[in-house]
Order: structure tokens, then C-alpha cells, then sequence
């Protein structure tokens, strides 16, 4: 095989805000891996809350450069347990992975989902998100970006009243992520007035770690919630399965497709709902999300639409939420440039 690297800065529409931080441009590293006439494309973005930059994954790919291009190619899977004795980060070895995966279904001219033995005509509907802000910026949003579900970012100590006022100007579905800003109480407390307004779920309501104050939430919140910061890897699903109602898998923080295909198994085994989220990829993360549609309850892959400009072509998102599958093989992703 061969590999190479490709860095990107991508502008985002408007500034996106949650409970933590705000950015207006997302850095994100395209692994390119080539082998008989083929490449495959996977993606990770930076991210300062797990402390992963541009840099670091650059680096930690690049020391293994030779033996990822010694390694003798069959499946993503025997490609991934390789890759995992190397100790990379996990949003490395998601870029790598993906990859692995695009190569793989090009190599055998066939989609992800059908190599799969999955059936995608019917599909959950993406979210599309819209971030903290003032008022009048979110309700903006809303209006410029018409669509059936949105994921509401919150954090605020007035969260009720945003939903309240958002709710005037739409009848979409809302989800409400508060990126663990509230407390048990809160969460209790704000759960029925938020179901009045039209909220299906809400993600993270609590801080990563609070496993108490989400045994108080699992037992008195009226709305379901959904793991995000709690659900990082495989072993955390078991755990969030005793707390939560669901999941939300990114395919950056738990290493790729490879184990996201393990969690998605394992919550459906607990009767969980199960979700896969973005991280503000382009199309080359999104395609990949894409084809696991048909396992999913839930799904947030609006990244590529949160972009001033894409830098890939694979999935495309239509208005309503419907998708036109890529006729490529794997995830079906061509780089623009």
C-alpha cells in the first residue's frame, strides 16, 4: 500500500458554539491509502477536548509510515488489529481505518452497507445542528436552514426559555445536547417542560463521569437520554447501558468503523437506542457514517453541511433529509483536491 496525508482547514457557515468552546474553522486530517489502482479516504477532525491536533496525528501516523506500507492488505479488520498494537490515538486510527474501509469496498466494487448485508432504503433522518448563540442568531438559523430535526446545542441558565422561543418558528423535531453542562436536577427539572415543547431526547445532559447523578436522571427524567462524552469506546457502552437509554457513537473517538460496528452490536444486545454523531467532518467522514445508516435508530451526520465549502463528493444530502448513495465502491468518497 501506499500512504499519504492530507491537511485541511475548513471554514464553517456560521461559528459554532457549545457549552465548552467555540470555533469558526475546523482542522481536519484526510488519510489516503492507495493499493492496485484504488484509494481509500478516511477522515479525523482535531479536537481540543480529547487534546488532538493536526499535528499530533500527523506525527503518530507518520512514525509508522513504512510498516502501514509493508503491511500485507486483505480486510479492514485484520488492517485495524494491526494498527491497534501500534498504541495511536483513536482519532488516528479512525483516519486510517476509514480509509481502510473506502479502499477495501473499492477493491471489491461494492458499498460498505452491502458488504455488510445491510439494506439501505429506508434510513434514519439527519439532524442538523444549531449552536449556541443569541437568540435572535439561533432563530436565524432555523429560518435560513429549513429541516425536519434539530439538534438544539444548550448550556445556558436559561435553556428552557431558548427551546421556548426556537419553538415558535418551527414544527421539526427538536433534540436538545447540553455537551454536560446541567446537573441531575436540572436534567430532571427541565425534562417535561422540554417534552412539552416538542424534545425527542436529550444527549449528555451530565458530565462524562457522573454516574450517580445519571443514576438519578435514568430514574426520574421524563424525556430519554443518550450517551455522547460517556460512550468513548466499546467497554463504555456496557456501563452506559445501566444509565442511559441510548447511545451516540463518533466513529473519531472510538478508532473507526471497525469498533463502531462492535458498539452498535453491543447496545442493540442491551436494548439500547443507538446513534452515530460527527465531529464537523466533510463528506469523507460523513460517507463513511452513511453507510451504517440502515443499522441506526438515530444519526447527526450534518458536518459536511455545517461547511462554507466541502472538500470531497460521496454522500449527498438532500432537502428533507433524503440521500443519494454514492455509486462508488466502500464509502463511495472522491477528494476534490
Amino acid at each position: 500500500m501506499k500512504l499519504s496525508l492530507k491537511k485541511y482547514v475548513l471554514p464553517l457557515k456560521h461559528t459554532f458554539s457549545i457549552s465548552r468552546e467555540s470555533h469558526n474553522f475546523q482542522d481536519t486530517l484526510i488519510a489516503c491509502l492507495s493499493h492496485h489502482g484504488e484509494t481509500g479516504y478516511g477522515e479525523a477532525t482535531s479536537n481540543p477536548y480529547y487534546k488532538i491536533t493536526l499535528e499530533s496525528m500527523e506525527q503518530e501516523i507518520e512514525a509508522i509510515k513504512k510498516e502501514i506500507e509493508s503491511f500485507d492488505f486483505t480486510t479492514p479488520e485484520k488492517f485495524h488489529a494491526f494498527l491497534n498494537t501500534k498504541k495511536l490515538s483513536n482519532f488516528a486510527l479512525c483516519a486510517l481505518d476509514l480509509a481502510a474501509h473506502d479502499l477495501y469496498g473499492k477493491l471489491l466494487k461494492k458499498p460498505l452497507y452491502s458488504i455488510w448485508g445491510t439494506d439501505n432504503s429506508s434510513y434514519p433522518i439527519t439532524n442538523y445542528t444549531i449552536g449556541l448563540d443569541t437568540l435572535e442568531k439561533m432563530v436565524e438559523k432555523i429560518k435560513e436552514f429549513p429541516w425536519p430535526i434539530y439538534k438544539i446545542k444548550l448550556g445556558t441558565d436559561h435553556d428552557v426559555a431558548i427551546i421556548r422561543e426556537l419553538r415558535k418558528h418551527t414544527d421539526s423535531i427538536f433534540r436538545v445536547d447540553a455537551n454536560c453542562a446541567w446537573t441531575a436536577e436540572e436534567t430532571i427539572h427541565n425534562a417535561p417542560l422540554l417534552k412539552e415543547l416538542g424534545v425527542e431526547f436529550l444527549e449528555q445532559p451530565l458530565k462524562a463521569d457522573d454516574w450517580n447523578g445519571m443514576e438519578l436522571v435514568s430514574h426520574h427524567s421524563v424525556l430519554p437520554t443518550i450517551a455522547d462524552e460517556s460512550c468513548i469506546v466499546e467497554s463504555d457502552v456496557e456501563k452506559c447501558g445501566l444509565h442511559y437509554n441510548g447511545i451516540n457513537i463518533k466513529l473519531t473517538k472510538c478508532g473507526g468503523l471497525t469498533p463502531a460496528l462492535r458498539m452498535i452490536g453491543k447496545g442493540k444486545e442491551l436494548g439500547l437506542k443507538v446513534m452515530v454523531g460527527c465531529m464537523t467532518e466533510s463528506s469523507v467522514g460523513i460517507s463513511a457514517i452513511a453507510q451504517l445508516l440502515p443499522q441506526l435508530d438515530y444519526v447527526d451526520m450534518d458536518g459536511a453541511l455545517l461547511l462554507k465549502e466541502d472538500i470531497a463528493d460521496g454522500i449527498k444530502i438532500l432537502e428533507h433529509g433524503k440521500l443519494i448513495f454514492p455509486t462508488l465502491g466502500g464509502s463511495g468518497i472522491t477528494l476534490k483536491a
